[in-house]
């Protein structure tokens, strides 16, 4: 309990009084270093080997981070080939800045960006009429003579690639139930290289691919499932990959607040922080009426005092006396700040961009 109390108030200093918010976060030396795990570089790896049989990449990314975060490791391995960017979980972005995100994208060199929400399949129509008109206008070379298009879907863990596909199959084939996996005659190869499967069996119950809320739900790269018969379209999940070097820290703290790195690796003290900074300085105060604070805090022990006072986070301690062991309650901090952190996810704290 000292050492989480230790954190948060490093994390916090100088102190602000409530209504005065700090003009720039200290992240207190830490590094970004230990946040990519050794698996992501094999699955890039894969995936550029991959590369060679895909005619159009289609990148999913955050629309709470459109501009911070984008593996250049990615972006390099785009190639000649069209390329799509989708920004998923549009319902959590803040709408008012979408005009300026896509000039931004724009100059950077992206002219082909949907936001979608997958949760209700709006903007997701608008995908395959936009892949096949690329695919279509541009050359093909040694795939011509192939009348299916193959996509390889690609980007940071957990934006939402197989709840897209999911969507995707239920828009186009109206087997929103039904999953494709990995059958006897497929290509798994998982070192020096990758190819896609060869073939796909359908599995009666299920999704077409495993979504989940921590990154690195999708382990297996190179499963190839069909989202369309006319024309005939297999895309292709791949892992989320991170680039090795995240830059900054302020970069990998946003990646960090959206899932994309899992919360251990970079500590739920400093992110809750981070992000009750960032929600001050954006004016979101959303929070203050869902925890019923008086008004806006810059102090993160007093906002989770608060969480953990109306989420009923505590836990029992045993205090060693004099006279014995007493059994005391206590607010549970780090429950706290998980509850903070899941808030936000969840848009229960409004819609949020931190670009």
């Amino acid at each position: 309990m000292r050492v989480w109390a230790g954190a948060l108030r490093a994390a916090a200093a100088p102190g602000p009084l409530t209504g005065s918010f700090r003009e720039r976060f200290d992240f207190g030396g830490r590094d970004v270093a230990s946040w990519f795990p050794g698996h992501m570089a094999k699955g890039l790896r894969q995936m550029r080997a991959s590369l060679r049989r895909a005619d159009c990449l289609i990148e999913v990314h955050d629309a709470r981070i459109p501009l911070s975060g984008r593996n250049p490791m990615l972006q390099e391995a785009l190639g000649i080939r069209p390329h799509v960017l989708v920004l998923n979980k549009m319902d959590l972005a803040d709408p008012r800045r979408q005009p300026t995100v896509l000039e931004r994208l724009k100059q950077q060199g992206c002219s082909h960006v949907v936001f979608t929400d997958c949760q209700r399949d709006g903007n997701v129509k608008k995908i395959v009429p936009l892949v096949a008109k690329l695919v279509g206008d541009s050359p093909r070379y040694h795939r011509a003579e192939s009348t299916e298009y193959n996509i390889l879907v690609i980007g940071v863990p957990n934006v939402g690639k197989s709840s897209l596909i999911n969507s995707l199959r239920r828009l186009h084939l109206k087997k929103g139930i039904s999953q494709w996996c990995l059958g006897p005659g497929s290509s798994r190869q998982h070192s020096h290289g990758a190819a896609f499967s060869d073939r796909v069996s359908p599995f009666p119950k299920g999704k077409a691919t495993a979504v989940g809320g921590e990154p690195g739900v999708t382990k297996a790269v190179l499963t190839k499932i069909q989202v369309c018969e006319k024309p005939l379209m297999y895309l292709v999940d791949t892992p989320g990959v991170l680039p090795p070097r995240l830059g900054d820290l302020e970069t990998g703290m946003k990646l960090a607040l959206c899932g994309a790195i899992r919360d251990h690796l970079v500590g739920e003290d400093i992110m809750a922080d981070y992000l009750l900074y960032t929600l001050n300085k954006q004016q979101q105060f959303r929070y203050v009426r869902h925890y019923g604070l008086t008004e806006a805090c810059d102090d993160i022990q007093a906002v989770l005092r608060r969480v953990a006072l109306a989420q009923g986070r505590t836990q029992r301690v045993k205090v060693l006396t004099g006279t014995g062991d007493v059994n005391m309650t206590m607010l549970n901090y780090p429950a706290a700040a998980y509850e903070f952190l899941r808030d936000f996810r969840a848009g229960r704290l409004g819609r949020v961009t931190l670009d």
